[in-house]
């Protein structure tokens, strides 16, 4: 990296790192570094008698007064202040460790150990003395630090697209963003204990498919070069699942990546994380049962009680939840009865609601855009809207005693769905004319219609017991419990659009019109990105320009002239006319 592309502090950060070198000093040591406290811990378990610690930590505080000074250090648990004096640190005749590596090396955002021991200042606050400073690791770029006036935060790093793009920034310098992750974990690790105490197991089943299969949903498509196949990354992992019930697991749990090659929101991301549980011989009225005593469980683990506050709203986790069938749903919403409808009428009903809708829309997609338009998010408050068509569920179990139903049910919270479940399809030959069915749904352009699976269909044909299975959106599911209105806010990485680059004419451009590499990079400093920048220059003036970087960096190149610049200037004026032309 050319020095002129850095910013005037990562320069200066650069300088200290070649001088802390230099003093024999390593900014990057390779040895560990035995900590025994955490900043949390010792303020919670201060006590009168001295206490005698080793911390480490990023500094993000240093207030230098003469012999003595203050800093703040942040550890994986949070902040506390440290004391540092010449003296302490530097106890024989070179005060350098203080004097030169302390106040002038040292930068916000280094990693520091201290060796040193507690006490409480005359303003009350648990600090830690430091008898021992030890340089772990130079940060080269400068963090965003927000600072407090009269209770207004300034230079907040608040911006969405970097905050989501470097998410390691965000996680340094905002409060809060970590405790959403921990409390991620909270919740993965709840229902994980959930399951493993109901006896299910947990699995894994591969996320490179040859038929994407288990959902309707666009796939990704990548090439399999050893077999010269493409292949689809998973939408689902219900197929695979299942098969395992076949083969005489009781019940079977996964949660891993699922990836859609759809739209981007505040509600969806193409790669997330699914939960899906299947177990013999329950059907989803137990599964409705079971799920409410899971995310009961989950929202007291991570919140302590079991009701949560999502913008406007306290929404209750606690058991049991509101049932309503999808067709009385609409009919509430809508004021339109479409039980016993054909497609033909009910397309007639969603264009009479105003509707878009066209000819690749079977019966169950219309019903689909009918409760999404309408319904989904009026339900805040837990709901189990159950008794699907079986037009919107092709892998679900007939309704025992509603002929056109199916035994399925969506969970809305918050005005979205969260989880959706069945009583399995267990029957092959009906599951093959449901999945043939879906193949003429694709022939009419439905490019999120399911494709015949055959090797499923031979795994049912060996028996599968009556079960019940159930898909968790987990990325929802921690939006809920700690109250985020983004999905981008409980991802660690969300996906995000190429990062923006400023146009730059190429090494090879700025040559072929005369101008030196090592001028290049000042033109750039100067902000002439493009060869069609300098073309309204006047020679004298660039060349006092790019002197003054080439001072002021002190690069000692040695200065072209201005007719060499005028050149340089000719050159770009003739390559932007052939452009042009």
């Amino acid at each position: 990296m050319n020095v002129l592309e850095l910013s005037e502090q990562e320069i200066g950060r650069r300088q200290s790192l070649q001088e802390l070198r230099e003093m024999g000093i390593n900014p990057y040591p390779a040895a560990e570094y035995p900590t025994n406290a955490f900043s949390t811990d010792i303020k919670s378990e201060y006590k009168e008698e001295k206490r005698e610690v080793i911390i480490a930590g990023r500094m993000m505080s240093r207030r230098i007064m003469g012999k003595a000074s203050f800093m703040e250090i942040q550890d994986s648990k949070g902040r506390i202040q440290v004391y540092v004096t010449r003296d302490d640190i530097c106890p024989d005749e070179n005060k350098d460790m203080y004097n030169k590596v302390f106040k002038k090396l040292l930068d916000i955002g280094d990693f520091i150990g201290i060796r040193g021991f507690v006490f409480k200042t005359q303003t009350g606050e648990v600090t830690v003395h430091a008898l021992e400073l030890t340089l772990l690791s130079k940060s080269l770029k400068p963090l965003p630090i927000v600072k407090y006036k009269d209770g207004v935060a300034y230079d907040k790093f608040d911006d969405p697209e970097l905050r989501y793009r470097q998410r390691y920034v965000d996680l340094i310098v905002n409060d809060g963003v970590k405790k959403t992750f921990m409390e991620r974990a909270i919740v993965l690790r709840t229902m994980r204990n959930f399951f493993d105490k109901a006896g299910y197991t947990e699995v894994e089943t591969p996320i490179l498919q040859s038929i994407p299969g288990g959902a309707s949903a666009r796939p990704f498509i990548t090439h399999y070069n050893a077999l010269d196949i493409n292949m689809y990354m998973r939408i689902a992992t219900e197929l695979y699942l299942k098969r395992l019930i076949v083969g005489g697991f009781e019940g079977v749990y996964e949660i891993g990546k699922n990836f859609r090659n759809e739209g981007m929101d505040r509600y969806h991301n193409p790669e997330f994380t699914c939960l899906e549980l299947y177990v013999q011989y329950k059907d989803y009225n137990w599964m409705m049962k079971f799920t409410e005593n899971l995310l009961e469980t989950i929202c007291i683990a991570v919140n302590g009680k079991p009701e949560v506050q999502i913008g406007d709203h306290l929404v209750s986790f606690k058991a049991p939840y509101r049932r309503i069938p999808i067709l009385e749903a609409i009919k509430e919403k809508t004021g339109y009865d479409v039980n016993d409808k054909n497609e033909d009428e009910i397309r007639e009903i969603c264009k009479k609601l105003n509707m878009e809708v066209d000819d690749t829309m079977g019966k169950g997609k219309l019903i689909d855009e009918m409760f999404g338009q309408f319904c989904e998010g009026t339900f805040i408050q837990p709901t189990f809207v159950i008794d699907y068509p079986v037009e919107m569920s092709p892998l679900t179990k007939m309704h025992r005693s509603k002929p056109g139903l199916t035994e399925r049910f969506e969970l809305m919270i918050n005005g979205k769905e969260l989880a959706n479940a069945y009583s399995e399809l267990n029957d092959p030959i009906d599951q093959e004319e449901r999945f043939k069915e879906q193949m003429q749904l694709a022939d009419k352009g439905d490019d999120e219609a399911m494709i015949i699976d055959q090797d499923f269909l031979r795994a049912l044909q060996y028996g599968m017991p009556p079960t019940s299975g159930i898909g968790i959106g987990i990325d929802r599911l921690v939006m809920l419990m700690t109250g985020k209105e983004y999905i981008q806010e409980v991802m660690l990485f969300p996906q995000m659009k190429p990062e923006p680059k400023i146009p730059q004419s190429s090494v090879t451009e700025w040559t072929a019109i005369g101008v030196p590499e090592n001028w290049m990079h000042v033109l750039r400093k100067c902000g002439f990105n493009l060869i069609s920048d300098i073309r309204d220059e006047k020679a004298q003036g660039l060349q006092q320009k790019i002197g003054e970087v080439n001072k002021k960096y002190k690069l000692g190149y040695d200065k072209p002239s201005v007719d060499e610049i005028e050149k340089w200037i000719n050159a770009a004026i003739k390559v932007t006319k052939a452009e042009k032309a």
